[in-house]
Formats: C-alpha cells, sequence, structure tokens
C-alpha cells in the first residue's frame, strides 16, 4: 500500500452511494422506445405520402393544358359546318332563317412543313416506322421520339390552327389515325401522337 498518511478521503464508508468525486451512481437506467417509435411512424408517413400522393400530383400538372385541348376540341376530321341555313317552324310566326357562320377556306397542303412523330405506347422502333411512311409521301419530318406527354387512348394528329388543317387531314388519310385536333399547346405545327392501335 502508500506510505502516505490517511486522510479523510480515506475514511469511506463501505456502503455509503458515494463513489468519489468523478463517477456517478451506479444504478442502470431505463431508456424508453417511444421517442423512436413515434419518429418511424412519422418518416412512415411521409414516405407513403411521397410515394402514393406525390406522383399523382406532378402527373395532373405535366400538360393540363393539353388535356383540355384533346377534351374540348372537335376529333372528327369530317366535321364541316354546314352550308344551308337552319330554318325554324312556329305556327304563330313566319319562318325564320338562324344564319351559319360562313366557313373558312381551307388551307392548302405543303408537305414541307415538318411533322413531329412521337411513340406513345413504347413499342421499339414505332416513331422510326411511321416517319419511314411520312418521308415516303414527301413530308418532312422534324423529330421522331418517345410521347414525354400524357397517356393517350388512341393515335391523334395535333396541327396548329386553320392553316395546318389540310396538312392534318392528308396525314390523317395517310396514316389512317381518323383522330385531329386543332391546338396551339405542343408549339409545333403538325405531331403525330401514336398511341394503342398504331
Amino acid at each position: 500500500m502508500s506510505k502516505y498518511a490517511r486522510d479523510e478521503f480515506d475514511a469511506v464508508e463501505e456502503n455509503s452511494a458515494r463513489h468519489g468525486v468523478h463517477r456517478s451512481s451506479l444504478e442502470p437506467q431505463r431508456r424508453s422506445l417511444m421517442p423512436l417509435m413515434i419518429v418511424g411512424v412519422a418518416a412512415l408517413c411521409v414516405g407513403a405520402l411521397a410515394f402514393f400522393i406525390m406522383p399523382k400530383v406532378l402527373d395532373n400538372t405535366a400538360a393540363p393544358a393539353l388535356e383540355t385541348a384533346i377534351a374540348s376540341a372537335s376529333v372528327s376530321p369530317s366535321a364541316t359546318p354546314s352550308a344551308e341555313p337552319t330554318v325554324t317552324q312556329d305556327p304563330t310566326t313566319a319562318p325564320v332563317e338562324t344564319p351559319t357562320p360562313t366557313p373558312t377556306p381551307d388551307s392548302v397542303v405543303n408537305k414541307a412543313t415538318p411533322v413531329a412523330i412521337f411513340n406513345a405506347v413504347g413499342t421499339p422502333g414505332l416513331a422510326g416506322r411511321y416517319s419511314g411512311l411520312v418521308i415516303n409521301d414527301g413530308w418532312s419530318v422534324s423529330q421522331s421520339a418517345n410521347w414525354a406527354g400524357q397517356a393517350q387512348t388512341t393515335s391523334v394528329i395535333f396541327y396548329n390552327g386553320i392553316e395546318q388543317k389540310a396538312n392534318a387531314e392528308a396525314l390523317s388519310a395517310l396514316l389512317n389515325i381518323p383522330t385531329v385536333v386543332d391546338t396551339a399547346d405542343l408549339g409545333l405545327p403538325l405531331a403525330v401522337v401514336l398511341g394503342p392501335g398504331a
């Protein structure tokens, strides 16, 4: 042992709770798992929200204008305004002619107008095959790629303005795609979107 004289620090009781200056009590502390469980459940809820809700929010904002244009546009290529006035008959008054709008003259087919062709079904080489058909008929193809817009239920030819209507109808006859829609939302004069059945 040491050769130093005993002092008050050497006189420690055997069963005392005091264990020295730098030591704390050796009693075990019980930790609760509740905070960890709460954090885990909150993380799970945030993950589920991001997985189920965010794709729907992002998908709905991707092309709302295009969806509106498709829903509100006339899809019949042969629908032309009637040239005959409509006559209504009322037994108490004389027949009154209801004027109909004068149809605008059709534009001329211009095969130099660039055509964009998009594959909306994911079939490999589909846009390239249709591009070949269009080029062989004398048209100019500006791009041939996969469709990044909203999913299509059928093939559609989009045209931008009345001056492109004759071009769209000529492509409709060439590719056997009856759905023709006038929209400026794509920013392209002519676009062929190949949907299911193409």
